[in-house]
Formats: structure tokens, sequence, C-alpha cells
């Protein structure tokens, strides 16, 4: 399916083709007393419940930030700008401040999948151990989102590093939501915590 998000360079290309309010609509939940950020850069309509399970991620603990398409239809193919290319800056503003980044996205498959990528290794490998402890097939490696560009959205906090969870539809729809997000949470809360830097954005 052809794609006009596809052409797009970056936020500033998505913006002159779609509108905020209308077409998306951006959510930021800075909290300076943590140096982690949970972010869902394809979230509403885009790539489905990627919002709900970073917001679950997050709770009140971590900054979140959630791009979401809001059209009644083809909320992808308008507003899927790719990772590489993701550079909204209120969300880039975020992350600045932040150590440690985990970015949930969607992707296709038939099976309970987590695909786990991202420049991060220590955090990833814990992250993978984590939600395979559930039992749900995990993969660190072998598959098409090993989000190794830096330019990934996931690996622009302060480090320059950060992590990426694919998980396929029948994941994100039918695993039990709460169990994993919480293991994913359990790892996030023993990272040692820093000031964030002082995010302000709104």
């Amino acid at each position: 399916m052809s794609s006009p998000a596809a052409d797009y360079r970056g936020y500033a290309d998505l913006a002159g083709h779609q509108v905020e309010g209308a077409d998306y609509k951006i959510h930021v939940r800075a909290n300076a007393q943590s140096s982690v950020a949970v972010i869902a850069p394809h979230g509403g309509g885009i790539e489905r419940y990627t919002s709900e399970i970073a917001s679950a991620i997050a709770g009140e603990d971590f900054n979140l930030y959630m791009f979401e398409g809001i059209r009644l239809s083809e909320n992808y193919t308008a507003l899927h700008l790719t990772s590489h290319r993701f550079d909204e800056p209120r969300c880039l503003e975020l992350l600045t401040g932040c150590d440690h980044v985990v970015a949930i996205h969607g992707c296709g498959g038939e099976a309970q999948q987590a695909l786990v990528g991202g420049l991060d290794a220590g955090l990833k490998a814990v992250v993978a151990q984590s939600i395979a402890a559930l039992g749900i097939e995990t993969l660190l490696a072998d598959h098409p989102f090993l989000a190794v560009d830096p330019m990934n959205i996931c690996n622009r906090g302060r480090r320059g590093v950060g992590v990426q969870i694919e998980m396929t539809m029948p994941l994100r729809r039918q695993c039990p939501r709460d169990a994993l997000c919480a293991a994913i949470r359990s790892v996030l809360l023993a990272l040692p915590k820093h000031s964030c830097g002082g995010a302000s954005v709104k």
C-alpha cells in the first residue's frame, strides 16, 4: 500500500500535510524526577494499542510522550513517520534530558511476539528477559527492527542509546496487558534514579 508518510523527510513535512488537533495529537508529560522516557511515536490509530501500553508502562513514574493518529481512517498511511526520521520537537526536547528511552511500536505478525532493538545493549537485554519470562516469544536479533540507526528516535536520549520494542497485534490485543506492562515497568523502576535535567515541555 502506498503511504504518503513514507515520503516525509521529518516532522516538518508531516505537519505541512496534516493538521494537529484534527489528524493527530501530541501528549507530553514530563517528570523532572525521572531519567526515563517511555514513548509511543506511532500511537493512537497509527499502530493501535501502543499508546495504551506506553501509558501503562510509564504510569506516574516516568516521562511519557505519545504522537497519536486521530483520523477516522488511514492513520498509518498519513501519519507513520518512520522512526529514524521522527524529529517532532517536543519529543526531542523531552529526550535530551533523559538517560533511558523505551519506544513502544506495533508490527505485523500472526503470533504473539516482541522484537526488541535499540543501541542500549544492556537495557534491551534485561527488558527482553522480562518479557520472555512471561512465556512470550522475544527476539533480540534476526528480526527486521534492530533500531541501530543513531537517528532512530529511541536512540536520541541524553546518552545516545535506547530500546525499541515492536509488538505484534496479537500481543498488543490479546496478551494480558497488565502483566506485560508490569514486567517492563519493573525493569525501569530498578534503574538508577537521576534528575531528568529539568525537561519543561508541555
